[in-house]
């Protein structure tokens, strides 16, 4: 047995002293069944798995990780799309499943006290008695949990108006790399010092893993309009997105489908959306009724001036959540019509929505590739799917290589390589794309402060030559972080 393997027997004895034998996997079988997320691409087995119920078994793990230097990647409901939670196969799986606990609902202050297992939904579903719910919804959030949605700073159809997870999250409990519990932030709206809290969120489990997370809860609102609006073209959709916006309309939501997306959602779960669309809006206004009154005629305005063949208002929950399900069905929906498919995620300014769906559909054309198009029109996040078939020699590289050139094209246009899904295993080398090397070094030299031993989720995030124990490889010279004695080289 290696070095490596005592470290993991040590840590197996430890953990099997803290947590009930059944939190404990380490049977191969048992084990490949946590060897991906929701990024099915990448595959790791696992050298353990834990299950703790609680914060205390949760830190006790952390800490014999530390004591061994063995590494350690959190994971939650595994819905995750960008290979963030992909196990380390020298390392143990931290799996927040069990700690699914609503501890506190607090009305009077528009506070939840969860714990990270939790799923996104069961938060609203607690809130709704109360006259509140949580904001932020990603589309799987009937099954993803909100230690993930801390981890990946997770947004959602509603995002538009409401912001993300991180608008959202006002305290949690914190496990650093060494297996400390520390508090951040509060159920104030903004504690004071160094936002160590905002800088967890979105961290993707390379800081650490939450143990209690205090989110602030919104007031349902008066009256709900969704309206769906049929297109005959994304470019006309487009437009009519961003003439809402410019009138100073803020929906709640404006989502975006393309023809190809519509047929997938279709087959799926027949939604019934316009027949013979190239492009649909479902637009969500939510507030005072008399507000959504007015904003309602002027939305309907500005999609007839802009090309809308079909309006269609839901008149009751029913025709609501049909309206929804078509959208939020959307990903698995592609697996009517293809095989296998890539579910990119990037950020433009929403005036280049047009020119870049069209050069999408460009390069859909020169490769031969189909291109579904679902997204958040609002905010300019698209989430395009890559669909090819990988019994075909050649076609996954493909698949691949358009995928990148959509994220190319959303930097080209001043956005970003991720707008909700997060960088993880899949989108570390497009880091450099966006960053200098310098900014790259900054970025690490918060890691190494949380993590000197880069044990909490390596691999992540960042291209190599990663840091904190590693080999720099080609940079020339010392690292900051080793000059500032954060890291040192093996």
């Amino acid at each position: 047995m290696g070095q490596a393997g005592a470290a993991i027997e040590a840590v197996t004895r430890r953990a099997r002293e803290l947590l009930p034998a059944d939190a404990v996997v380490t049977d191969r079988a048992r084990l490949r069944t946590y060897e991906c997320d929701g990024l099915a691409h990448y595959r790791v087995t696992p050298a353990l798995v834990v299950l703790p119920r609680d914060a205390a078994q949760l830190a006790g793990v952390v800490r014999a990780c530390a004591e061994q230097g063995v590494p350690y990647v959190a994971r939650g409901a595994g819905t995750g799309l960008s290979g963030g939670a992909l196990p380390h196969a020298e390392g143990v799986l931290v799996v927040t499943s069990q700690m699914r606990a609503i501890t506190d609902v607090r009305r009077d202050d528009q506070r939840a006290v969860v714990e990270p297992g939790v799923i996104n939904l069961d938060v609203t579903r607690a809130a709704t008695p109360h006259g509140y719910y949580y904001a932020p919804d990603p589309s799987s959030q009937q099954i993803c949990s909100i230690g993930g949605n801390v981890a990946e700073n997770s947004g959602g159809a509603h995002c538009l108006k409401y912001g993300f997870t991180t608008n959202h999250v006002v305290g949690a409990d914190f496990v650093t790399s060494a297996g400390e519990t520390v508090a951040l932030g509060g159920t104030a709206p903004d504690a004071p010092g160094y936002d160590l809290l905002g800088t967890v969120v979105g961290s993707e489990g390379t800081l650490g893993i939450v143990t209690s997370v205090t989110v602030r809860l919104v007031r349902l609102p008066e009256e709900v309009r969704t309206i769906l609006v049929g297109f005959e073209s994304t470019d006309q959709a487009g437009a009519a997105t961003s003439a809402i916006i410019a009138a100073g309309i803020v929906p709640a939501a404006i989502e975006m489908m393309d023809a190809l997306a519509i047929e997938a959602a279709e087959a799926a779960v027949q939604c019934n959306y316009p027949h013979g669309a190239g492009a649909v809006l479902v637009i969500e206004l939510d507030g005072a009724s008399v507000e959504v009154e007015q904003e309602y005629a002027e939305v309907e305005r500005l999609c007839t001036e802009n090309g809308a063949f079909e309006q269609r208002l839901a008149t009751d929950p029913a025709e609501r959540a049909l309206i929804w399900k078509g959208r939020k069905s959307a990903f698995a929906a592609v697996g009517r019509i293809s095989p296998d498919y890539i579910v990119q995620d990037g950020v433009i300014p929403r005036t280049a929505l047009p020119q870049v769906l069209r050069a999408i559909a460009d390069l859909s054309g020169t490769s031969g590739v189909r291109v579904a198009n679902v997204f958040h029109a609002g905010d300019g996040n698209l989430h395009p799917l890559v669909l090819f078939d990988d019994a075909v020699e050649g076609a996954g590289d493909a698949a691949e290589k358009v995928s990148g050139a959509i994220l190319d094209l959303c930097i080209e246009h001043g956005g970003s390589i991720t707008g909700e899904h997060g960088v993880g295993m899949d989108k570390a080398k497009y880091m450099p794309r966006m960053y200098t090397d310098e900014d790259l070094d900054t970025m690490q030299l918060v890691r190494c402060a949380f993590d000197p031993q880069s044990i909490s989720n390596p691999g992540k995030v960042f291209p190599t030559p990663r840091l904190c124990g590693e080999v720099p490889g080609r940079r020339k010279g010392a690292h900051p972080a080793q000059q500032a004695g954060l890291a040192e080289v093996f």
